[in-house]
């Protein structure tokens, strides 16, 4: 069953999707009660969440080889750019999203995160990790 799993990238895709979320939001909630701004502390969460996402996407989702150093930076500026994309149409939520509800601050960033997951695949899945354009 595991090798099935294993072998469905959107499966996997929705695991590590959801791990990535886990680590956005805890970090997210975790500088909120260090008392830092709610756009610093999304651009905290978002750092290390791309960080982490990149890593399983290419290993585990996508599952990539690299055959050099280059070639994996290369991907990793790809990678970024796309999720910078996606950070602006999520800090563009959040601005929007607590302007009518100004207490919901979990509500919005997890509104956000659903949006932003969606779009992270498809950017992933058609540009960044696309066998075809690297060929």
């Amino acid at each position: 069953m595991w090798q099935k799993i294993k072998n469905n990238e959107i499966i996997m895709y929705l695991i590590f999707g959801v791990l990535t979320t886990v680590v956005n939001i805890v970090s997210f909630q975790v500088f909120l009660f260090l008392h830092c701004p709610i756009m610093v502390s999304n651009v905290i969460a978002w750092i290390l969440s791309v960080l982490f996402a990149f890593v399983t996407n290419a290993k585990y989702v996508f599952q990539k080889t690299y055959t050099s150093k280059r070639e994996q930076i290369k991907e990793f500026a790809s990678f970024t750019s796309s999720r910078i994309v996606t950070l602006v149409l999520e800090m563009i939520i959040l601005e929007i999203g607590l302007w009518f509800l100004p207490s919901a601050t979990l509500l919005v960033k997890i509104i956000a995160q659903v949006l932003v997951i969606i779009l992270n695949y498809l950017l992933s899945k058609f540009i960044v990790f696309n066998k075809k354009s690297r060929e």
